[in-house]
C-alpha cells in the first residue's frame, strides 16, 4: 500500500419490521463498492437474515454488483448487513481544473455525428427517470459556464452555487422527488444536490453520472464533520478528458468538496433510480419500519 493510500472500514445496516408476516419476497441490494482505478476493495461480504430461499448477483448495465434473493417462507423481519474494506488512493493531488478543456469543445465531442466516433460517456448526457432536462436549470448552469470556461472549473463553480443556494433538510423530500422538484424547493438531501447538478450539467451536454457511496464518519482531526455521513451518500461525476482521473472528476455538491479520499464509491447510474441501495416486491407485510445505520472509519 503506498504511503499516501488510506484503509477504510464500512458496516452498513439495514433492518426492516413488518407489521404483519411477508409471505413471499424478492429483493435486489446495491451494496459491493465498485473496483476502481483509485479504489480496491480488500474484503467484502454480506449477510441477510432470515436466510433467503435464493440468493445469486449479477452485473447490472453500468458495471455495478446487485445482489438478488428471494424469501419463500413467511417472515416478520429483514436485516441485511454489509461490511467492507477498501483502499483508497488520492485522486486529485495534481488536478489543474484551470487546464481542463473549454466546455464547448467538450460537450461537442459527445454529440452524435453520422459516421463519427462512439463516446460511451455519452449515454450520461441525457434525461433520465428523475432528472428533466429544463431551461430553468440550463439558465441556472450557464451562470457557471461563460464561453471558454474550463468545464471542471465551471463545474466546481457550479457545486459552490448549489451548496450556497441550497439548503441541507433530511425528510423534506422523498426517494422518488424528480430534479426539477428539487429545484425549485432549494432543499433536500444529498440525492437531491446531486441530481440538480447533474441536470444542470446535462443541459449543456456534458456527461454526468449519479454516484452512491458513503461518506467517512470519523473525519481527520481537526477537520469538521461531513453533511450526510450517517447514512448512504449521493453525489455527481463529470466526465472531464483526460487519463490523470480516468476520464470522471467526482464533485459533492453537499459538502463542497472533490470526492476524494473520505468518499467510498458504491454504485454508479444515470440517477437514484438506477442505483438505489435496496429495493424489491413484497406480499403482507403490512406497514413497516425502517432503521439504517453506517459506520465509515479508518483503519
Amino acid at each position: 500500500m503506498a504511503m499516501s493510500d488510506i484503509v477504510l472500514s464500512v458496516v452498513h445496516r439495514t433492518d426492516y419490521r413488518y407489521s404483519t408476516l411477508v409471505e413471499t419476497a424478492q429483493h435486489l441490494a446495491t451494496i459491493r463498492p465498485l473496483e476502481l482505478p483509485w479504489q480496491r476493495v480488500l474484503d467484502s461480504r454480506a449477510s441477510i437474515a432470515p436466510t433467503p430461499s435464493y440468493r445469486t448477483s449479477r452485473l447490472d448495465a453500468f458495471g455495478n454488483e446487485v445482489l438478488y434473493f428471494s424469501f419463500d417462507a413467511p417472515h416478520d423481519h429483514l436485516r441485511m448487513t454489509s461490511e467492507t474494506r477498501v483502499q483508497l488512493a488520492p485522486r486529485y493531488a495534481a488536478l489543474d481544473a484551470e487546464a481542463t478543456p473549454a466546455w464547448e469543445s467538450v460537450a461537442h465531442a459527445l454529440r452524435y455525428e453520422a459516421g463519427g466516433a462512439f463516446h460511451a460517456e455519452s449515454e450520461f448526457c441525457f434525461a433520465s427517470p428523475n432528472i428533466a432536462l429544463s431551461p430553468a436549470l440550463r439558465a441556472y448552469a450557464l451562470d457557471s459556464f461563460a464561453p471558454g470556461t474550463p468545464v471542471l472549473a465551471g463545474a466546481i463553480d457550479l457545486m459552490h452555487r448549489i451548496h450556497a443556494d441550497f439548503a441541507y433538510r433530511p425528510a423534506a423530500t422523498a426517494f422518488d422527488t424528480p430534479a426539477a422538484r428539487a429545484f425549485e424547493l432549494r432543499h433536500g438531501v444529498c440525492q437531491d444536490f446531486a441530481q440538480v447538478m447533474i441536470g444542470c450539467l446535462r443541459t449543456l451536454g456534458l456527461a454526468a453520472r449519479y454516484v452512491s457511496g458513503y461518506l467517512r464518519n470519523d473525519p481527520p482531526e481537526g477537520a469538521a464533520p461531513m453533511i450526510g455521513a450517517d447514512a448512504s451518500h449521493a453525489w455527481v461525476s463529470l466526465h472531464v478528458p483526460g487519463d490523470r482521473h480516468a476520464g470522471w472528476v467526482d464533485l459533492d455538491p453537499t459538502n463542497d468538496v472533490l470526492a476524494d479520499q473520505g468518499h467510498v464509491t458504491l454504485a454508479i447510474g444515470r440517477d437514484y433510480s438506477d442505483v438505489s441501495l435496496l429495493r424489491g416486491v413484497i406480499l403482507g407485510g403490512g406497514a413497516h419500519e425502517v432503521e439504517v445505520a453506517v459506520k465509515v472509519q479508518a483503519e
